[in-house]
């Protein structure tokens, strides 16, 4: 009896194909785009088994662009070779050449940890470019609209199915199709016959809100904004699996989790009119909107996901997979969708780099204690402010007084200078009543222990925390 085959494949080229034109510049095409990459990723491994007759239950896992396929024996596996070999032509002419599939085989012999590390140099020999193949050196033409093939009625399907005979592989199907086409349930919970995605958008009456419209949405300046977010370490906890079933159980627990968690938070009324879905993998996930509302999404996600890994996940040694790390980038309304998730591409990297567990907002990054101070401290900011009756010209000389001290200074003379600005903030503060005075006090006391900062071997040091939450109040009261 032969040994069962594993099939481990991945798509390339993606973030190069949501940047190039006409997704750019225009934000309908970008987010047909990521929709139709994120469908293709859960699509092609069903697809693939159904062409060769197997059972869904052999798809191991899929999401975030990779999939995991257990075939019977070799035979199965040439014929899976020609399918995405096949597959591979079509998104070349989709993509203009951007988008590819890699992928390996090896049988399901030894040990998983031996059995893992063929597939993944399967798959690092498969992303080495062949310099010898045909057409290597030729240019990329030029996309443009006229020949952009990706469907854009995809977010709202109801199913979606697959053939070769279409121009991107997926397409919703029309209603007197052939019924032996292949096609998957988009509405259901995850099932045989169904595919289970977080597809929220923020509605403007029939269709989906535009980061515009969002932007004007918000609470204070009116920005939007993208939050994208990684599980920590996942890829490590994914290679410390002992064997094939518990890397299949826990990228599907990670991916359940998040496309679950994230489609009830949308649900709830902070968010539903202000928060638009963009993906949500097996271990990353990606959102734009209201800027304030992005800020109170990352706060409460992050909460659930402690809680979910400290239930469910304490079997699991080590620290690998149990934090999230996210990071949020605003920006102006006429911004396009391209150019601010390329620009959340490198926040997230710069927040990973930084730390683990932490979340980079306002040019800051914070760890998520940090960040619930931060808030904190950003409601009592407010609350002062109004008692006080300041308005967003007062934050913002406060904000520029304090952003200062993160300026070079040579002779530490200008930190002296500084600390006789915030005295006198200080005393109009103090000439301040209200009717509500202990309160009133009690808010000023903590205002000024987290503003003003302390001396560190002569210098004087702010929190963070404190500089963030100053920032947050002056876009509020915009």
């Amino acid at each position: 009896m032969s040994a069962q085959i594993l099939v481990q494949g991945r798509l390339v080229g993606t973030e190069d194909f949501l940047l190039a034109a006409p997704a750019d510049r225009d934000n309908r095409a970008f987010e047909a785009r990521l929709t139709w990459l994120n469908l293709l990723g859960e699509v092609l491994p069903r697809a693939l088994l159904a062409s060769l007759q197997l059972p869904p239950l052999l798809l191991g896992s899929s999401g975030g662009g990779r999939f995991l396929a257990i075939l019977p024996d070799q035979e199965r596996a040439d014929q899976a070779s020609e399918f995405l070999t096949r597959a591979n032509a079509i998104l070349s002419e989709a993509t203009l050449g951007l988008v590819r599939i890699v992928w390996s085989t090896t049988e399901n012999l030894g040990d998983w940890t031996v059995v893992r590390k063929r597939l993944s140099e399967g798959l690092r020999a498969s992303l080495r470019p062949t310099v010898s193949a045909e057409g290597f050196f030729d240019p990329i033409p030029a996309a443009s609209s006229a020949t952009d093939r990706i469907p854009r009625n995809l977010r709202d399907a109801a199913s979606v199915a697959f053939s070769f005979d279409f121009p991107a592989l997926i397409a919703v199907p029309e209603a007197d199709a052939d019924p032996a086409l292949l096609r998957w349930d988009l509405t259901g919970h995850a099932s045989l016959a169904s595919i289970s995605m977080a597809r929220h958008a923020a509605r403007n009456g029939d269709i989906p809100a535009t980061p515009k419209e969002l932007a004007l949405r918000s609470t204070g300046a009116k920005l939007w904004g993208v939050l994208r977010g990684e599980i920590d370490d996942y890829g490590n906890r994914i290679r410390r699996a002992s064997s094939v079933e518990e890397h299949v159980s826990l990228s599907m627990t990670y991916q359940q989790f998040l496309a679950g968690e994230i489609e009830l938070l949308c649900s709830h009324a902070d968010y539903f009119r202000r928060v638009t879905v963009l993906q949500a993998g097996s271990a990353d996930f990606a959102l734009f909107g209201s800027w304030d509302a992005l800020a109170g999404f990352a706060r409460e996600l992050e909460r659930v996901f402690a809680r979910f890994a400290e239930e469910n996940l304490k079997d699991l040694p080590g620290a690998e997979a149990k934090t999230m790390t996210m990071a949020l980038t605003l920006a102006e309304p006429a911004t396009t969708l391209a150019r601010v998730w390329e620009a959340s591409t490198r926040d997230l990297s710069v927040a990973k780099s930084s730390d683990k567990d932490c979340f980079y907002i306002l040019d800051h990054v914070l760890e998520w204690k940090q960040w619930k101070d931060a808030a904190e401290l950003k409601e009592a900011l407010v609350q002062l402010n109004e008692e006080f009756r300041g308005g967003r010209h007062f934050l913002a000389q406060l904000r520029n007084l304090y952003r200062k001290v993160e300026s070079p200074d040579p002779d530490g003379t200008g930190d002296d200078r500084l600390m006789d600005r915030a005295a006198r903030f200080q005393r109009r503060f103090a000439g301040a009543t209200n009717r509500r005075e202990r309160e009133f006090q009690k808010l000023k006391a903590n205002l000024m222990k987290e503003m003003t900062g302390r001396k560190s071997r002569g210098k004087l040091r702010l929190k963070p925390e404190g500089l963030v939450a100053l920032e947050w109040a002056r876009l509020l009261e915009d």
